[in-house]
């Protein structure tokens, strides 16, 4: 039911970014803006039940924490560039949003480096 409310909350934004538009096209940004913030803050309160069943999957079986730790930063990069890139896509950059969204995928890529690694390692060691 919390996307229910999600998606009540970003249709009200939106309906008031239209009506606010009209008469004080600057402030369209603001309320979008505001609209996201209050959906991201709304969105954390996932995150501590993600890290609590993290946490819980790490008792069942040894699993390293580099790799879960790469995993919640790849999660976080991704909230976070989606997040700004809409924001100047909404501000009519596109172009800036572009150039967000894919320094955001190589910053996922860079992280996931040492996953590849670890997963070559091991199949290495299956060959041998």
């Amino acid at each position: 039911m919390d996307v229910l409310k999600i998606a009540v909350l970003g249709i009200a934004g939106l309906m008031i970014c239209i009506f606010v538009k009209e008469t004080r096209p600057e402030y369209a940004l603001y309320v979008s803006l505001a609209t996201g913030i209050c959906i991201l803050l709304l969105a954390t309160g996932k995150l501590s039940y993600l890290m609590e069943m993290i946490s819980r999957l790490k008792s069942y079986v040894p699993i390293d924490t580099t790799y879960l730790n790469a995993l919640l930063k790849m999660i976080g990069i991704t909230y976070v560039g989606q997040f700004s890139a809409g924001i100047c896509r909404d501000a009519g950059y596109s172009s800036i949003a572009g150039q967000i969204e894919i320094f955001a995928k190589l910053s996922i890529l860079v992280i996931s480096m040492p996953i590849l690694e670890g997963l070559m390692k091991t199949i290495q060691e299956f060959l041998a």
